[in-house]
Order: structure tokens, then C-alpha cells, then sequence
């Protein structure tokens, strides 16, 4: 599986586009296609943005809840709202739909932040907000959840 690496800084212009930093779209290439999904995220004002081969595992455990659940059906409705199906154009910009943009709050300033096999679109003060306010406390969230896995790889 390949992983995203980086923080980048960019602009979105008023037809939607962010034009990717050359080091991410030569990290796209690894994954062999320039097709991307892009989404609301779950638990922030964010868009959440997978390469296609990435997205079909989320998708296939998705599709595997039982349909005759109610709580099943609320959830793959509402986590399937707004997924946009996205190609890279030549000049390697994406393209964010005026809904997902709204979603995201997102002005001008916007940054990309590597999220592991996705990485995340944010407004640029929402993303700096988020970040001070669990800075503070990462010692502890990092011990929590990494700190008890038994791997001795991960140091």
C-alpha cells in the first residue's frame, strides 16, 4: 500500500481548481491512474480526497453492511453524499465541486495535508486551528494510540 508524505500550502481559484505541488503529483503516479475520489470527511470540515484503488476497500467494506439495517442505510447514504469522481487535468489540478468547496469553507488559502493512502483538503485557518488546538495534548493522544500496539517496529 502506498502512503501520502507532506503538508503543502495552495491556492484555489474561483473556478474550483488547486493546482497540486509537483512533489504530490509525482506521488499520485505510484498509484498508476490520475482518477481521484473526492469527499466530505467524516469528522471535520475537511475533504478527504483517495486515488481510486484506494477507495475501492472503503467502498467494498461499505457495501458489505446489510441493507435491511436502518442505521446501515442512514450511514452509507450520508457517507456516500457528495463523493465526486475526479480526474487530474493536464496541468495536474483537481477540480473541487462548488458543494464540497462549501462544505470545506474553502477561501483562498487552502492546504493539503498527507492523511496516509488519502490526503486532505482544508481552508487554511481551519487547518491551522485544528492543529494548534490538539498540539497541545498529542503527547498524550500519541502514547493512547500508538504507545499499546505491541509493535516494535514503530518507535
Amino acid at each position: 500500500m502506498n502512503h501520502f508524505i507532506g503538508t503543502y500550502e495552495c491556492k484555489i481559484d474561483d473556478k474550483g481548481r488547486i493546482k497540486l505541488p509537483s512533489s504530490l503529483a509525482k506521488q499520485l503516479e505510484v498509484f498508476g491512474d490520475q482518477t481521484l475520489i473526492v469527499k466530505r470527511s467524516v469528522f471535520n470540515d475537511c475533504l478527504e480526497v483517495y486515488p481510486q484503488k484506494n477507495w475501492e476497500p472503503v467502498m467494498k467494506q461499505v457495501n458489505s453492511l446489510n441493507r435491511f439495517v436502518k442505521k446501515n442505510v442512514e450511514f452509507i447514504r450520508i457517507f456516500t453524499a457528495g463523493v465526486k469522481v475526479v480526474e487530474l487535468d493536464s496541468s495536474s489540478r483537481l477540480q473541487i465541486s462548488k458543494d464540497l468547496a462549501v462544505f470545506a469553507n474553502l477561501t483562498k488559502d487552502i492546504v493539503i495535508a498527507s492523511a496516509g493512502e488519502l490526503f486532505e483538503v482544508w481552508d487554511k485557518e481551519a487547518y491551522e486551528a485544528i492543529i494548534n488546538a490538539g498540539a497541545a495534548d498529542f503527547a498524550n493522544l500519541a502514547e493512547e494510540v500508538m504507545g499499546n500496539n505491541n509493535n516494535d517496529d514503530v518507535s
